[in-house]
C-alpha cells in the first residue's frame, strides 16, 4: 500500500525534532487567597510580639539593672496600669487632658489640610509659582517652634488657638510635599487626552491630577495626623492656658517624682493617640483607593 503523495513532507509529531521544538504554554495560576483570619493574624501578631519583647525587657531592667535607690525612674508596667488606667482619679484627669488634646490636634490637621492641598494645587499651576514659594516653606518647616514661641504669645496669646497654630506648622508641609508630589506625577498620556478634547484646566485638575495624587496624598495626610498629635503635646508644654492637654499633664508629672506612674500612663496614652490617627488615615486611605492602588501597585506582600 503506497503512501499519499507528499505525505513524507509532512513532520510527524512523534519525530524527535518536532517534539523537541514544542514549547508548552505556561499554566497561569490563581493567585494563593488568604483567609481573613491569616490576614488579621498577619497584621495584629508581629506588633503583638514586639510589644510583648519590650514589656520584657521593661520588667527585665526595673528587676536587675537598675538600683534600689533608682527603681522609681522605671515603675512595673502593671503598676503603671494599676495606678494610671485603674484609679478612676487618675484616670479621668488623663481622659479629659486627652480629650483636649485631641481637639486641638483635629483642629489644627483639618486646617493644616485644607491650607496644604490649597498651596500645593495653586504651585502645580505654574512653575514660576513653585519656585517662588517652596523655599519658604522649607525656611517655615526649619525654624523651631521654640523660636517663634515669643511671636505665637504675641499675635495668639497662650490659649488653644496658640496650640492649634503649632499643629498647623507642623504638620503643613508633609502634606504639601506629597500632594505636590502627586499632582505633578500624573500621566503624560492623560494630560494628552485631555488636551486632545480640549478640557479646561479645572478639568485637568479633576479628572486627571487629583485622582492620580490621591496616594501620595493620604501618604502625607498618614504622617501628618501623628505629626499634628505631637504638635498638640508641643502646645501644651508652651502654652498653658485654657484647657488642661495630655502634654501639660506630662509637664506638671515630670516635675514631681511621687507621679512617675502617671507620667508613663501620659506618656502611654500620647502614644496611643498617635498611633490611632496614623491608622485610622490608613483605613480611610483603603476605603477610598485601596483596591485601586493595590492593583497599580502590584498588590503589596
Amino acid at each position: 500500500m503506497t503512501d499519499r503523495p507528499g505525505t513524507d513532507l509532512v513532520p510527524s509529531v512523534t519525530d524527535p525534532i518536532v517534539t523537541s521544538a514544542i514549547v508548552e504554554a505556561p499554566t497561569v495560576r490563581a493567585a494563593p487567597t488568604v483567609s481573613r483570619s491569616r490576614r488579621v493574624a498577619r497584621a495584629v501578631i508581629p506588633p503583638l510580639v514586639l510589644l510583648a519583647a519590650v514589656i520584657g525587657v521593661w520588667y527585665y531592667v526595673h528587676r536587675f539593672v537598675l538600683s534600689q535607690r533608682r527603681k522609681f525612674v522605671l515603675p512595673y508596667p502593671h503598676d503603671v496600669v494599676r495606678v494610671g488606667f485603674l484609679e478612676w482619679d487618675n484616670l479621668s484627669e488623663l481622659l479629659e487632658a486627652t480629650w483636649s488634646s485631641t481637639r486641638v490636634a483635629a483642629i489644627g490637621l483639618f486646617l493644616a489640610i485644607l491650607l496644604g492641598v490649597a498651596v500645593a494645587t495653586l504651585m502645580s499651576q505654574a512653575k514660576i509659582i513653585e519656585r517662588a514659594m517652596f523655599p519658604m516653606l522649607v525656611a517655615l518647616q526649619a525654624i523651631p517652634i521654640l523660636a517663634i514661641v515669643p511671636l505665637i504669645t504675641f499675635w495668639l496669646g497662650t490659649g488653644q488657638n496658640a496650640r492649634v497654630l503649632v499643629c498647623v506648622i507642623i504638620s503643613f508641609f508633609p502634606i504639601v510635599l506629597n500632594t505636590l508630589f502627586g499632582l505633578l506625577g500624573a500621566d503624560g498620556g492623560l494630560h494628552d487626552l485631555v488636551t486632545l478634547h480640549r478640557g479646561d484646566r479645572w478639568t485637568r485638575l479633576r479628572k486627571v491630577m487629583f485622582p492620580s495624587a490621591l496616594p501620595a496624598m493620604f501618604a502625607g495626610l498618614r504622617i501628618s495626623a501623628g505629626l499634628s498629635v505631637v504638635g498638640a503635646i508641643v502646645g501644651d508644654f508652651f502654652f498653658g492656658r485654657g484647657d488642661v492637654g495630655i502634654g501639660q499633664r506630662i509637664k506638671q508629672y515630670s516635675l514631681n517624682s511621687n507621679y512617675n506612674h502617671q507620667l508613663f500612663a501620659a506618656v502611654i496614652i500620647a502614644s496611643m493617640m498617635g498611633i490611632i490617627v496614623f491608622l485610622l488615615f490608613g483605613a480611610l486611605q483603603s476605603a477610598v483607593i485601596g483596591k485601586w492602588h493595590d492593583s497599580k501597585s502590584g498588590g503589596g506582600r
